[in-house]
């Protein structure tokens, strides 16, 4: 927990694609390190993208490749012009010496960078993920070091990376420890059993409330009518023809969809006769 400072919020995608670079690591080295991209405010650092750096480490030295840092960066400005660079991240459970130096310059790229580390090898039991910023430690004139306060790590996900990590969630009860991709059909069955799950948790909640069992919260209370409020007021049979519509628009592209491969297969075949 931090003692102050920003917020760190980090995306599913950053993490899977720090995992993958650990997977994917030269033989011999013990981490690897990146550098992260986001977007800052006044009161959160936002972790979105991030992209791994060539180094090599040993007792005494490290050297990092910063063309290669400079010329990924280049590149991912096209692609995402809002991204800029926050700090870097680094594979393992501790901060080491070699951390100062790599943080020394990232702090020539960003205004205060953070330095993300994530536990990939496992060491404390589960995978520790870890955010710091660093400020200036010692006597004026005299030596100076360098401390790494800690600071409050949140995880989100845009609507679409909710997709991904219900997939690799629904991983963890299958011995073969693989799934694969559900149907659309199926996706929506799903959905709409959660909410009638969600459903079925309120109204048991509000019969509690009723009959003396639980004591009313007026926060749960103002949040039960926020949602009530957002349901637009229409009729059973009007709900049911507009669905039906829908449903049926949406069959229509499905139809033509598969027609218009249809037709392209069959040329491939006459244009090879």
């Amino acid at each position: 927990m931090s003692v102050y400072g920003p917020v760190v919020k980090i995306h599913p995608v950053v993490l899977a694609s720090i995992c993958d670079s650990y997977e994917r690591r030269n033989e011999g080295a013990s981490r690897v390190i990146g550098t992260l991209l986001g977007t800052i405010d006044k009161h959160s650092i936002e972790v979105t993208n991030c992209f791994s750096v060539p180094h090599n480490e040993s007792e005494d030295e490290v050297a990092v490749d910063m063309e290669f840092a400079k010329n990924m960066y280049e590149l991912h400005k096209r692609v995402s012009p809002t991204e800029v660079i926050i700090g870097w991240y680094a594979t393992g459970f501790d901060i080491t010496e070699h951390s100062v130096l790599i943080h020394e310059y990232y702090s020539r790229e960003a205004s205060n960078p953070i330095h993300l580390t994530m536990d990939t090898a496992l060491q404390s039991g589960k995978m520790n993920i870890r955010a710091y910023v660093s400020a200036q430690m010692g006597v004026p004139g005299k030596t100076v070091g360098v401390m790494f306060t800690p600071l409050t790590v949140k995880y989100i996900y845009y609507d679409t990376e909710r997709i991904g990590v219900d997939l690799l969630q629904r991983t963890r009860v299958t011995p073969s420890r693989s799934k694969g991709l559900t149907s659309d059909l199926s996706q929506v069955a799903g959905s709409a059993a959660r909410v009638q799950d969600m459903l079925a948790t309120v109204l048991a909640y509000i019969e509690d409330v009723l009959s003396g069992k639980v004591t009313a919260d007026n926060s749960v209370g103002r949040f039960l009518m926020d949602l009530v409020n957002k349901v637009p007021t229409i009729s059973a049979e009007d709900f049911e023809n507009m669905l039906n519509s829908n449903i049926n628009d949406l069959l229509m592209v499905t139809y033509l969809s598969n027609l218009t491969q249809a037709q392209i297969a069959l040329n491939e075949k006459l244009v090879l006769l």
